[in-house]
């Protein structure tokens, strides 16, 4: 099973917490991290999201910019090792009110297929150059992977509420942290979580880019080497009513859409669908159904016929790849169905087909079962922001 252990964070002041935190730096758009740089001059984009203008050098100028504000005591070190219970209430998009506790710590980095910590998606390739680079030149866990806790327990351990270290509220969700300093109480929430597995729900890149510097520190004998055997994570329970799982939908580019159209046909029953508004996800769990865009064309509705996937996962990033395994196309993920539908009108994507959200149980069962998601299957809802805590691997 997996170590999870407390740190020495480094932290900003409670009081300004909500204008130097920010969303994780692969969701924002470049006039997102402007927005933030411009917030406030301390804000965490300009160590976590170093300008690509700058080339190699930004790197080591938010090395700089780190050492900076510890020494200035923008960025303060905790004295003892702690835990931060990181808490989330949000109205989820279906219009339920949701309420989330988890807790960032330090989770062990382990090897591929060691098991205790968990993937639960193939990931598609992607260059890891930039993590890697930024955290060299750091030496620090900028951004919590988000891990989710097979076992129960956790959210009973962490009922009891901390030392408060600032909230703030983004887009209508209420994110709050509390530290925790107790000995005692950290040692019961550790165990918690390391008795049981867990799964990466997010952040799969940012877990293998732990596991690479952690092999290199240790080949060269790094004295920073054990700290590296960890990386920092936020961990909650793996429990449908703190969750908010939305569909990662699919965009393709079809060099011929004669053929495309009928692998789609050849598996699936074609059908009329409403309009496709922010509701279509209601519809196509009450209908059975994906939905299939085309630039100028209404939407249609596509029903699988379960004689065409036997032996195929109940996923319907499954059943996709199954029917489109022969035909030859590329394909881009992308969340929310406002910006699907905006690729389409701008023909951004020959096609696009939207799909449904992964139930919570079928996450759990693929996570027990040691079995994989086709990738970008799941979109965790709300983001755990970056700056709230960070982990140096020395002090």
């Amino acid at each position: 099973m997996p170590r999870f252990e407390p740190f020495r964070a480094l932290r900003y002041a409670p009081d300004l917490v909500s204008r130097v935190t920010a969303p994780p730096y692969d969701v924002l758009s470049p006039s997102d991290r402007d927005a933030l740089a411009r917030r406030h001059p301390d804000n965490i984009v300009h160590i976590d999201l170093p300008l690509e203008s700058d080339g190699p050098a930004r790197y080591t100028m938010a090395a700089e910019r780190l050492a900076s504000w510890r020494s200035k005591g923008v960025l303060m070190i905790d004295e003892t090792p702690s835990l931060t219970v990181y808490r989330m209430k949000f109205i989820d998009g279906r219009g339920r009110s949701r309420s989330t506790s988890g807790v960032i710590g330090a989770l062990e980095v382990v090897d591929e297929n060691a098991g205790g910590v968990l993937p639960h998606e193939r990931t598609t390739p992607k260059a890891k150059t930039d993590r890697l680079d930024l955290t060299r030149a750091t030496e620090c866990n900028l951004s919590p992977v988000w891990g989710l806790s097979l076992g129960t327990g956790l959210t009973a351990a962490l009922s009891e509420a901390g030392e408060p270290m600032g909230s703030v509220d983004v887009d209508g969700v209420v994110h709050s942290f509390e530290r925790i300093s107790d000995p005692f109480r950290i040692a019961h929430i550790c165990d918690a979580i390391s008795i049981h597995d867990v799964v990466i729900a997010d952040g799969h890149h940012r877990y293998a880019i732990s596991r690479t510097y952690r092999d290199e520190l240790r080949s060269i004998g790094s004295p920073i080497a054990s700290g590296a055997g960890l990386t920092m994570t936020y961990v909650a329970e793996l429990v449908e009513d703190q969750l908010s799982v939305a569909a990662i939908h699919r965009l393709y580019d079809v060099p011929d859409m004669k053929a495309f159209e009928s692998a789609l046909r050849e598996h699936f029953d074609i059908l009329d669908c409403p309009p496709v508004t922010a509701k279509i996800t209601d519809w196509m769990d009450s209908n059975d159904c994906l939905v299939f865009l085309r630039p100028d064309h209404d939407p249609v509705a596509l029903r699988p016929r379960d004689a065409s996937f036997t032996g195929v996962r109940d996923l319907d990033g499954s059943r996709l790849e199954h029917a489109l395994r022969a035909c030859n196309h590329e394909v881009r993920y992308q969340h929310g169905v406002e910006e699907i539908s905006g690729f389409i009108r701008s023909r951004a994507a020959d096609a696009a087909v939207l799909i449904r959200p992964v139930t919570v149980e079928e996450i759990r069962r693929t996570a027990r079962e040691h079995e994989l998601m086709p990738p970008k299957s799941t979109f965790f809802t709300p983001k755990i922001l970056t700056g709230v805590a960070l982990r140096p691997l020395s002090h």
